[in-house]
């Protein structure tokens, strides 16, 4: 380990790359200012959660280039004693536990920031799902999140509804069943006159 320890910084992406800014007033009646993904760098990687815990050489992940980058502070935290860590939190960030709202990546950056430096990440990345969820159109879209979470848990790829017509036989009645069922009401409604 480095006597000066080393630098633990916050990679923020917006993955909706600007349209949550641009869209978020019209839909939730308040400025969103990006859909955040966020990953830890140290030790010349970038950790992160997406699927179970992964890590790239710092700068080479999907995610492409970060639009802010947050300094947490330095840890003196060994590499192998923090991979020992993540090997223990494993377990707890797999795809079967990852929740869009309760358990992502935003949730584990600040769980290791907190394990490699005591601190959090900022507070305007942990509580966008509340924000988001708080608005009319939050609670709306509030079911279907949990839905298809549920779905994708169950290993089940989530469907699209799909308009089935019935089939042309049951469709239409033959000329035959119109003019039997008119004959029978005519008869009825005469009676009942």
């Amino acid at each position: 380990m480095a006597e000066e320890g080393y630098k633990v910084t916050l990679n923020v992406y917006d993955l909706s790359q600007g349209l949550a800014r641009q869209l978020s007033t019209t839909f939730l009646r308040k400025v969103i200012e990006g859909i955040w993904h966020t990953g830890i760098v140290v030790y010349g990687n970038e950790y992160y959660f997406g699927g179970g815990i992964s890590h790239a050489p710092a700068g080479k992940t999907q995610y492409g280039v970060p639009i802010k980058v947050v300094d947490l502070d330095i840890t003196h935290v060994p590499q192998d004693v923090f991979e020992m860590y993540l090997n223990e939190i494993s377990p707890r960030y797999t795809a079967e536990t990852y929740s869009l709202l309760n358990h992502n990546c935003n949730n584990f950056s600040n769980e290791v920031a907190q394990f490699l430096v005591g601190t959090t990440i900022p507070d305007y990345i942990l509580q966008l799902p509340n924000e988001v969820m708080s608005s009319p159109m939050g609670a709306l879209i509030l079911p279907m999140i949990q839905n298809l979470e549920t779905t994708m848990k169950a290993g089940a790829v989530p469907q699209v509804p799909q308009f089935r017509p019935p089939e042309a036989a049951n469709t239409f009645p033959s000329t035959a069943t119109i003019e039997k069922s008119l004959a029978g009401s005519t008869s009825t409604r005469d009676r009942q006159v």
